[in-house]
């Protein structure tokens, strides 16, 4: 088994290195590895219902996509990820986590920490998450990996997530948003996310006790850079996989009241209509033509309305009202 720690924080750079080894190597892997301040969302997730765009934007967070599916996740530098990659025979093609959390859980135990399974892919302590786990197959492969609260900020970890689950009617699955607790915060004796990530990788290789924890090769690095120029870092990938989703809402400016009832799919404005008490001077259909086909996005649409006369079409209303509406 290769027992690997990537010191980039780049959740682009990890993902595509997860993806790297499980589906372009034949080896069995234990990996530790962390991320800047980021969301991590589910394959079959929507990304712009998961996220407070507003408090990631402002905030600086990066939204990635994984390969695995489950619910959206929030990393910081408090917390501590970790990948199994195996080889299986065909009939141990399952969906089995307790395979995999066992060590990690025997680990925690050995600390003195009164860890416990949970539902389907959670570890729990005092009743409490602290870590949430996904899995994906890919032939005769099958990569399990989770995130460790350790020292996270639940103040970023809540906001970034928080949505109105009112403003989208689709059909992505909704991340759980459970109770959480950090590590940190039970251990008997103080230690540091870095003094733990060396603590559990001991643990999980302690049966094989001549192995070296490795770096990734040069050639290695440039393979995974490549596929995250190309696949993780890009926006078809992260926001574009987000399966068809409408959004229905209203404003009221010093003009009326304008509604926006808009379908995305594939990310990407399919069909806009506006509707309110409004007056307009040009039909606000020619507006909405001009935003069917872009991506619903909010860098894209305000660099789209900062070339139209917003004020023709909605009397009395801002584009940055009109923005507000739309993203």
């Amino acid at each position: 088994m290769r027992y690997l720690w990537l010191p980039t924080q780049s959740p682009y750079f990890n993902l595509a290195a997860e993806e790297y080894l499980l589906k372009q190597t034949n080896d069995d892997i234990f990996m530790l590895w962390q991320n800047a301040n980021s969301i991590i969302i589910g394959k079959h997730q929507n990304t712009v219902a998961e996220i407070n765009q507003e408090y990631v934007q402002s905030h600086h967070i990066t939204v990635a996509r994984r390969i695995t599916g489950g619910g959206a996740v929030f990393h910081d530098l408090g917390n501590l990820n970790f990948t199994f990659i195996q080889n299986i025979q065909s009939q141990d093609k399952e969906v089995n986590f307790v395979r995999y959390l066992q060590p990690i859980v025997d680990a925690l135990k050995d600390l003195g920490l009164p860890a416990t399974f949970s539902g389907r892919n959670d570890i729990l302590l005092d009743g409490k998450k602290i870590s949430g786990n996904a899995m994906a197959f890919h032939e005769n492969r099958v990569l399990e990996h989770g995130c460790m609260l350790f020292s996270t900020l639940h103040n970023d970890l809540v906001n970034a997530l928080n949505v109105d689950p009112e403003k989208f009617a689709d059909k992505a699955v909704k991340s759980v948003r459970s109770r959480v607790t950090n590590i940190s915060e039970h251990l008997a004796t103080p230690m540091t996310v870095l003094e733990f990530k060396d603590y559990l990788m001991n643990c999980i290789k302690r049966q094989d006790p001549t192995a070296i924890i490795e770096q990734l090769s040069d050639r290695e690095i440039a393979v995974i850079q490549q596929l995250e120029k190309e696949k993780y870092s890009t926006w078809e990938w992260n926001f574009g996989q987000s399966p068809r989703y409408s959004i229905n809402r209203k404003v009221r400016t010093q003009g009326g009241s304008i509604q926006a009832m808009m379908n995305v799919k594939n990310g990407r404005i399919q069909e806009l209509q506006f509707f309110g008490d409004f007056f307009s001077t040009k039909d606000p259909t020619e507006l909405a033509a001009r935003l069917v086909g872009l991506p619903h996005e909010q860098a894209i649409i305000q660099e789209t309305l900062n070339d139209l006369p917003v004020e023709q079409y909605f009397s009395n209303a801002t584009k940055e009202e009109l923005l507000g509406l739309l993203v």
